[in-house]
């Protein structure tokens, strides 16, 4: 099954707000490479923000290094701020995550995480903004 066509209707406000890495990532499902997003390596405490609408999505303290290049996260901030969408593209059998406010694409959810979930959350950089404890 092919992944459904994102919502065009507000295409320009989206453009306008957000670079076209962010743009291509959140609002047609791309993927930036391994090992170049800002915050694949990042050690801030904070948040993990939505970059789309400033959503609070995930915490640094579950956020670990995976060794793929990519932020990974154990657990979401709450489930209900992630929606989990079966995704087939590709051949694969993968869990799409997107920001359950606005529908941005962030990244994906797969079962080979560390404890006590043993969820990794593995989201594209451009989809997200950090907050540091101060803010």
């Amino acid at each position: 099954m092919a992944q459904a066509m994102p919502d065009r209707s507000r295409d320009a406000e989206w453009k306008a707000k957000l670079s076209r890495e962010q743009y291509q990532v959140t609002r047609c499902s791309a993927t930036e490479p391994p090992f170049t997003g800002k915050y694949w390596n990042h050690k801030g405490d904070g948040k993990y923000r939505c970059v789309c609408c400033g959503a609070d999505l995930f915490e640094s303290k579950t956020k670990f290094d995976s060794g793929t290049g990519w932020p990974s996260f154990w657990q979401a901030i709450e489930r209900g701020r992630i929606k989990e969408v079966p995704d087939h593209a590709y051949g694969m059998e993968r869990i799409e995550v997107r920001c359950a406010a606005c529908d941005a694409h962030l990244g994906h959810l797969f079962d080979d995480g560390p404890q006590p979930s043993g969820e990794r959350y593995c989201i594209n950089s451009a989809a997200l903004e950090f907050a540091g404890k101060d803010k």
